[in-house]
């Protein structure tokens, strides 16, 4: 485990997972770093809390930190771990597909916490390879937050053009219709400070194939979190399944502990959130 005194600044990661970029090697046989990353001694700024509450739509004032937060607290380290040069996926089009995070207790936001990342293993995608990047957050020994993000780098597989194996989901009841900016990217990109070109204008979304920006997927199921409610011990599963082109007027749906993002028959996020069992 690498020991960092300072969070490591996203734009220049950005820059440089660009630039090295075009010379990866996607695989899910590849070699991939087994040093994790810690940043201890990790104090919320509240000011940016306060702003991802409001842009996730959190009720702002809580005493403890959304759910979805501790992920940005990592996401610099993970950038840091993913930018790197014996990191075999590309940065660049890297597409977050899904997450799992579980709270064994709530983060209160004037906390201090040690912040580890690290790459846990590469699997085979049909679509390409997926990496799993693990986020856990200490209080001393005690593990009060952990998730697990995958993120996919498409390339040709011998299972490239397969049809997917799994069936839809199954549409939940309708809740609410939301009417979704088209500068909520660039909100949420200040705020958790993912400014991922494809995200912030359409101008820079088309060169990675998309006609106009898309949402954040953590902005997504951060947003349907707010919605639904989460207890204090907490289990959370999510799978992003088709982008948010915006602006956009969206569907959230939820029932039984779980919950849909969708337009029409288009489902973008399916999950559930429930009480965490055990430990």
């Amino acid at each position: 485990m690498i020991v960092l005194d300072r969070a490591p600044s996203l734009g220049p990661l950005l820059a440089l997972g660009a630039l090295r970029s075009p010379f990866k090697h996607p695989a899910p046989d590849a070699d991939f770093p087994r040093t994790g990353l810690l940043l201890p001694r990790v104090r919320p700024d509240l000011g940016r809390v306060a702003a991802y509450e409001r842009v996730c739509g959190f009720a702002t004032g809580d005493d403890g930190l959304p759910v979805t937060y501790p992920q940005v607290l990592g996401f610099p380290l993970a950038m840091r771990l993913m930018s790197a040069r014996d990191f075999p996926l590309p940065l660049l089009g890297l597409v977050h597909t899904s997450v799992e995070i579980e709270r064994y207790a709530e983060l209160p936001g004037d906390g201090t916490y040690d912040v580890a990342v690290h790459v846990e293993r590469l699997s085979p995608h049909r679509r390409g390879t997926e990496a799993t990047i693990v986020t856990g957050v200490r209080v001393g020994e005690d593990v009060v937050w952990e998730s697990r993000s995958t993120y996919l780098a498409r390339h040709r597989t011998p299972h490239t053009g397969e049809a997917a194996g799994s069936e839809p989901p199954e549409p939940l009841p309708v809740v609410e219709r939301w009417r979704i900016a088209g500068d909520v990217g660039r909100r949420y990109g200040a705020a958790s400070g993912d400014r991922n070109p494809i995200h912030l204008h359409p101008l820079t979304a088309r060169p990675f194939g998309f006609p106009r920006a898309i949402a954040h997927g953590m902005w997504t199921v951060a947003r349907c979190l707010a919605a639904h409610g989460v207890p204090e011990r907490a289990e959370v599963r999510a799978e992003f399944r088709a982008p948010v082109l915006l602006p956009a007027t969206v569907e959230y749906a939820a029932a039984d502990g779980r919950f849909q993002l969708r337009s029409g028959d288009r489902v973008h996020v399916e999950g559930s959130v429930g009480p965490l069992t055990g430990r």
